[in-house]
């Protein structure tokens, strides 16, 4: 299984190294919320007790998940459409594992938004936000990116065998991701938040990969239970991927 994944995936990932612009094309939309959210949001940083001296410092965990969200959703989509084209069949009647096809296609989908968050951070950092330099510090904080590529990648290959049509799918995946955002510290420090989004976030999985980030990454930052972060989104990760692999199984059984 770990083989056929590994195949697999690099069938992916040659797929990307020839068409690299299709890639960055899910860079736009976090770009755009770092630099009109960061201008717009800048005053807030004066509020008494407001955790970072600049906005955008604390920002930048928050769309760094952003982009982890927005491309991982579309993982799905790629597997209909595969499915659709008959490849899907093709890989079935030939000895790979089947939980391979599932797995290589989380796995290519998570390395993709790391490296669409590499270059997300790099911005930030020319726009102004103070990151930590600290290796171990960034090892940890793309550690916890990469477990929320995983979980929501595994999510979407999931709804697409549940669902099996393209469109319902991304009306989902958009159901799914937008509102996890905002029920999250990512925009605003979890002190300004009414208490029943307070409340809400306790149960988000996106609350654990924004504070974990946002206390490595962000030196000004209050900190955070970090083992509680990393046992959260390991947990969410593992389980997602099992259910999208059954899920799978289940379908072309």
């Amino acid at each position: 299984m770990w083989m056929d994944t590994w195949h697999l995936f690099q069938k992916y990932l040659r797929i990307n190294l020839r068409m690299p612009l299709w890639s960055l094309f899910g860079l736009v939309q976090p770009l755009l919320w770092l630099f009109i959210f960061g201008a717009l949001f800048s005053s807030f940083a004066r509020l008494p007790g407001f955790p970072t001296p600049s906005y955008i410092d604390f920002l930048l965990p928050g769309v760094l998940v952003m982009t982890v969200l927005f491309g991982s959703s579309w993982s799905g989509v790629s597997l209909l459409r595969e499915i659709d084209s008959g490849v899907v069949d093709k890989m079935l009647v030939s000895p790979v594992s089947r939980t391979a096809i599932v797995l290589s296609r989380v796995l290519h989908s998570a390395v993709q938004v790391l490296v669409q968050c590499l270059l997300v951070l790099v911005a930030g950092w020319l726009y102004g936000a103070q990151v930590s330099a600290s290796p171990a510090h960034m090892a940890g904080a793309f550690a916890l990116i990469l477990l929320l590529g995983v979980g929501f990648a595994s999510l979407s290959n999931g709804l697409a065998m549940l669902l099996q049509r393209e469109e319902p799918l991304v009306v989902m995946g958009n159901m799914m991701t937008l509102p996890l955002m905002f029920f999250s510290s990512a925009l605003v420090p979890a002190a300004m938040m009414p208490d029943w989004i307070h409340w809400l976030s306790r149960i988000n999985p996106i609350e654990y990969a924004v504070a974990g980030i946002r206390a490595l990454l962000v030196p000004s930052s209050n900190g955070g239970e970090l083992w509680l972060d990393f046992l959260v989104l390991g947990a969410f990760a593992l389980l997602a991927t099992a259910w999208a692999a059954s899920a799978f199984n289940r379908l072309n059984d």
